[in-house]
């Protein structure tokens, strides 16, 4: 029975000797999760924030010069889809005195147009003064409101005429105000003799 009994003791310490954990030879890799390219990746999986990045980057901006009868006159960079509402709010709002019905608000606005608010900063007509509404109205400084003035022209087709000179730097003739979208022949012909080119 002690025999039998010392057996079974020297087999048990066999069997719990050979399920030990050994130890790796010095110098060999460290183990590497599956699936991952080197032991850096065992830490957690890598997110690309590449995608994110690009998600958030900004829409076009629109870049606006608004000039005239404003509290901060300069070049606002406004988002896509902009009206000339945001741009006048990023100028500081209008100086006191300008008329409301001058520049219309829900306009939406284009990129490197100038905004120009209220008539102070155009410049009057050559000969008489910017007051006289007999005198010929100068289609290179005038402003909404003047062209609104002129018969047959409303509040749309003036801004038309002024969103032209902002695209095209300057009205050379009378004539180019045919160019002008709403203006025929027969308008045209109007308007010919109420305005000028300075």
């Amino acid at each position: 029975m002690v025999l039998v009994a010392l057996a079974a003791a020297i087999a048990a310490g066999c069997w719990v000797w050979a399920g030990r954990p050994h130890e790796l030879p010095t110098g060999l890799a460290s183990p590497v999760v599956a699936g991952s390219s080197g032991p850096a990746a065992a830490s957690g999986p890598l997110l690309s924030s590449a995608p994110a990045r690009a998600s958030s980057s900004p829409a076009t901006a629109l870049v606006v010069d608004v000039v005239g009868r404003v509290h901060r006159p300069g070049v606002y960079r406004l988002p896509a889809g902009s009206r000339v509402t945001d741009a006048v709010t990023a100028a500081g709002g209008v100086l006191a005195g300008v008329d409301p019905a001058s520049v219309n608000l829900a306009r939406k606005l284009s990129d490197g147009e100038q905004l120009v608010i209220g008539g102070s900063t155009a410049a009057a007509p050559t000969g008489s003064g910017s007051a006289d509404p007999s005198g010929p109205v100068d289609l290179n400084s005038a402003t909404v409101a003047q062209l609104d003035a002129l018969p047959g022209v409303g509040p749309v087709l003036a801004q038309r005429i002024v969103d032209w000179r902002t695209q095209h730097g300057r009205f050379d003739s009378v004539a180019q105000l045919g160019s002008v979208s709403g203006i025929g022949d027969a308008k045209l012909g109007d308007l010919a003799p109420l305005v000028t080119v300075g």
